[in-house]
């Protein structure tokens, strides 16, 4: 028994249960952090973001799921309706007449699905993306840089999409509160709604939460294995984690070996063309070990890879400076860091990319590995 608006007490049935009601809040907070991740706070919350899609494709597994095996209008049989139905719904809200339904009403059940659909897309244009572009998951070995910038953009335009159906679903169910005087908001985080005329009644069906739960995690532990699998293959235009055994014990002896991929082929041959003016020193290493240094760099710049770092540092600066941190690009990705973070302690100089980068020695450049040190922030 319940109590609406302070009246009698009136009866009230159960029609979503915990397993839709945890479905829908903890989808609402999952794709909450997507799009705060994704359109507001950017890269360097990527980690997060790739959490919440994770939480997304696992609610719509135990959402597809639950739709086979809960209870009445949990289940897809409860509010798949024919077109028929659909278009006789659209005239009666168009003509004002009001015909209750307990589940979701016609249009709200074409949303439902919708909204399902979309995600899903979303899910897979992003692991797209990752893939392409980050060299990451379980499409980093089948798909090129500039694949991945298409998937993005992609991904991009789905995720507004997306935010325009949620609001589009939030007037729905402001509209239909009004319009039928039932507070659906409430009934979505109550689980329960008045018995009362006129209403449809599905066909009655009992719920199996521990077989959902079990087919649930049988799918979610396959797809985990497979990503895994997948992911662990070699990345499409990755160069080798390791680096030449000469030019790593003599460049980095005096400063982090930069992977060869960071620049083109122009900069380390400017870099390289005058061994005794390095940078205001003498490398004082022979000729021979020069030019195999030399070619090493050229046999493994940046126009042989496809990783973002090699995309966005392969255009040398225009003045022709050796540095990679003039590079365009460079400066490009770099240009919201105030100059005073590169001056204080422990970055020092734009050259120590190690200082904020964890994986600046592989190459990878990755957005979850970015940190920069709480001591040089002003």
């Amino acid at each position: 028994m319940g109590h609406e608006g302070g009246s009698a007490p009136t009866e009230t049935i159960l029609v979503w249960d915990l397993g839709t009601r945890l479905f829908h809040w903890g989808l609402a907070a999952a794709v909450s952090v997507a799009a705060l991740t994704g359109f507001v706070l950017g890269r360097p919350t990527l980690a997060w973001h790739l959490w919440a899609g994770i939480v997304v494709i696992a609610a719509v597994v135990w959402r597809l799921v639950w739709g086979g095996l809960g209870p009445t209008y949990a289940r897809f049989s409860s509010f798949a309706y024919p077109p028929a139905s659909v278009r006789s719904h659209l005239r009666d809200v168009l003509a004002g007449r009001r015909v209750r339904h307990l589940g979701h009403n016609p249009l709200g059940a074409l949303m439902v699905f919708a909204l399902i659909g979309m995600l899903a897309a979303l899910v897979l244009t992003g692991t797209a993306t990752l893939g392409g572009l980050l060299k990451q998951g379980p499409l980093r070995a089948f798909l090129t840089y500039a694949t991945g910038r298409q998937w993005l953009g992609v991904h991009n335009a789905l995720a507004i999409l997306l935010l325009v159906m949620i609001g589009a679903h939030a007037a729905g169910v402001a509209f239909e509160s009004w319009r039928g005087q039932e507070n659906l908001l409430g009934a979505m985080l109550r689980g329960s709604k008045p018995v009362r005329p006129p209403a449809e009644t599905a066909p009655s069906a009992r719920g199996h939460p521990r077989a959902a739960l079990a087919v649930t995690l049988g799918v979610l532990t396959a797809a985990a294995a497979a990503v895994a699998s997948l992911a662990a293959l070699p990345g499409w235009g990755v160069p080798p984690a390791r680096l030449d055994a000469e030019f790593a014990e003599q460049c980095g002896s005096c400063h982090l070996a930069f992977p060869p991929s960071l620049a083109p082929a122009a900069t380390w041959d400017r870099i390289m063309a005058d061994p005794a003016h390095h940078f205001g020193t003498d490398m004082g290493l022979p000729a021979e070990m020069v030019a195999h240094i030399r070619a090493f760099l050229d046999a493994n710049s940046a126009e042989h890879w496809d990783t973002l770092p090699a995309h966005l540092l392969r255009t040398p600066a225009a003045d022709g400076s050796p540095r990679i941190s003039d590079a365009p690009g460079w400066r490009r990705a770099h240009r919201r860091i105030p100059a005073s973070v590169f001056a204080a302690k422990p970055i020092y100089r734009r050259s120590s990319c190690e200082a904020c980068h964890a994986d600046a020695a592989t190459g990878r450049f990755a957005p979850q590995d970015i940190a920069i040190p709480k001591s040089s922030v002003p």
